[in-house]
């Protein structure tokens, strides 16, 4: 009689090293689709996304490396704790700030994927890099997004963008933007700020997960017009960043 138990161990292990192989020559889209069928082996798939994310960490940070990350933080074992903080102590996206801005806690909220708490830490950063009297009035004029930082800006979106597999951040939304020939009217029912001509309420008609309009977050507040949304879809940081 064979060993049900034994008999699986081969297979499993056959199956994480044909996945470890693709995993080397696919493409970004194919890779996501990899990693999410590596985190469902159990261990020895969990060790392949270490390997990977070894592997990863002389490139710049994509979409493959932030869910891989997302994967290992949530199975949180003890051995992977260890190879997080051996490798990875400030989180999968270098936390880089001209201004010396924190965004340490911005990255967990992301992480723990609580996009309602990550929105308004966002706002928070933005008007720290707009100064003291924006962090007092707790919102922007568009004057002042001219002059935030390249580097600031890009981490901030690299940010959403990786621990979103790509599904927010302003890099996204300009894209859209760009695509819709810059109409506004377009754009808002396209990310679900508008419904039917009425706008969104905050926060409770916001979907604060995945299952969110692509581009749907980080928020701008468009009831004080669109000025503030069009110069931070405009900043200098995008063209830098190719998207």
């Amino acid at each position: 009689m064979i060993d049900q138990t034994t008999a699986s161990v081969p297979e499993t292990s056959t199956k994480t090293a044909e996945l470890q192989q693709q995993l080397q020559s696919s493409s970004e889209t194919k890779q996501l689709q990899l990693i999410r069928q590596l985190g469902n082996t159990g261990t020895p798939g969990l060790e392949v996304l270490m390997t990977f994310l070894q592997e990863q960490r002389a490139n710049p940070t994509n979409l493959a490396a932030g869910l891989a990350y997302q994967i290992l933080y949530k199975a949180d074992t003890p051995s992977i704790t260890e190879f997080m903080q051996a490798y990875f102590p400030t989180g999968i996206v270098p936390l880089n700030s001209e201004t010396a801005i924190d965004y340490s806690k911005l990255q967990q909220m992301l992480l723990q994927q609580d996009f309602l708490a990550a929105d308004r830490i966002t706002l928070e950063k933005l008007c720290e890099l707009a100064g003291d009297t924006a962090i007092q009035r707790k919102w922007l004029y568009f004057s002042e997004v001219d002059s935030f930082p390249v580097t600031d800006l890009q981490t901030i979106n690299s940010l959403w963008l990786v621990h979103s597999q790509g599904k927010f951040g302003f890099s996204v939304q300009r894209e859209l933007w760009l695509s819709l020939g810059k109409n506004w009217d377009k754009l808002w029912p396209k990310i679900g700020w508008k419904q039917e001509n009425n706008w969104t309420r905050y926060p409770n008609e916001f979907t604060w997960d995945l299952s969110a309009p692509l581009g749907h977050l980080p928020l701008s507040n468009q009831l004080r017009g669109v000025r503030v949304m069009a110069s931070l879809l405009s900043h200098p940081a995008w063209d830098e960043m190719g998207r």
